[in-house]
């Protein structure tokens, strides 16, 4: 989340006057994340969350977004619900961008992960896999093999700016990944995006997971590995091998793994590791002007893909 479109009270007002949920009382801004305009905005009702819609979200995976938060919500995942105005309409239009307003959760995202979170993680990703699975739209996920091949050539030989001998250390892993990449794989709807700071806890409690504007259909253990990447590791290099059991021990509580999908752990999450080190590097080396974020060093994913290159066997993530 971030602020790259100013809302003011007056313009937040004029918005809430299609609602029936209480009048304004505050709007602030949410400066974490890098993708969407974010505010907290509170009524004499409850509070809400406002997203305006930019940069990579495209308007016409909106629906899928907003039906699977819906969608998700009324089967019991803990996710936002997106609020509908008198007309029943969830997506609207503000200052320019497409707009929506969502329930508020209660709750923090971890500072610093443990394993009883890594496990409340691994459940509440096989919940949404399992509770997904009859969602009726289907989204393609823009940013798997071939939308790695277009942030690479977006950044061409800048990446060795980064890191010297980067671009092509890219080139072999995109040539590994299109030779080797599975794609017979249970699949379905995935988050695609599950950090921690999409994540909240209410003490002990998973309170609710955020944040679904790359949810799409891919590999269930493509959307696992990616949390391993996300929770799992010390220090951005070193895999917590703790965590990682009890992340992958949780979710094959809810949903079994199949073999395959276990044996091809390993390479999804160094594929996993490769997609972010490539929207990282992308966007240090474009950064947008006026946004109230930083963007974050892809250095950290480089090391956790170099770590994945060398991984033989799941049993290094606590499973086989």
């Amino acid at each position: 989340m971030a602020v790259y479109t100013d809302v003011s009270a007056e313009d937040m007002q004029a918005f809430l006057a299609d609602y029936d949920i209480g009048r304004l009382i505050s709007l602030k801004g949410i400066a974490e994340g890098v993708e969407n305009s974010n505010y907290f905005v509170f009524t004499d009702k409850s509070p809400f969350v406002l997203t305006l819609y930019e940069k990579r979200v495209h308007e016409e995976d909106l629906p899928f977004f907003i039906g699977l938060m819906e969608h998700l919500a009324g089967r019991g995942v803990p996710c936002p619900t997106p609020i509908r105005d008198r007309q029943g309409q969830a997506l609207k239009r503000l200052n320019g961008r497409p707009a929506a307003l969502a329930s508020f959760l209660k709750g923090v995202s971890p500072r610093r992960t443990t394993p009883d979170q890594c496990a409340a993680v691994g459940r509440a990703v096989a919940q949404l896999h399992l509770q997904g699975a009859d969602f009726p739209i289907r989204r393609a996920n823009a940013l798997s093999l071939e939308g790695w091949q277009h942030l690479a050539q977006g950044c061409g030989a800048r990446a060795d700016e980064v890191e010297p001998g980067l671009a092509a250390e890219i080139a072999d892993e995109l040539a590994v990944f299109a030779a080797c990449w599975p794609r017979d794989l249970p699949a379905g709807v995935i988050h695609a995006d599950l950090f921690c700071d999409n994540v909240f806890f209410d003490g002990p409690r998973l309170s609710g997971l955020i944040d679904f504007y790359f949810a799409c259909n891919d590999l269930f253990a493509y959307d696992v590995a990616i949390c391993l990447n996300a929770w799992c590791f010390e220090n951005h290099r070193e895999l917590n091998a703790t965590k990682a059991r009890a992340l992958l021990a949780a979710y094959n509580q809810v949903r079994r793994f199949e073999e395959a999908e276990i044996a091809a752990l390993p390479l999804l999450a160094r594929g996993a590791s490769l997609r972010f080190l490539l929207t990282r590097l992308y966007d240090w080396l474009h950064p947008v002007e006026g946004a109230l974020v930083t963007p974050k060093d892809p250095r950290e994913y480089l090391a956790k893909l170099r770590f994945h290159r060398g991984v033989t066997s799941a049993a290094a993530y606590g499973i086989a």
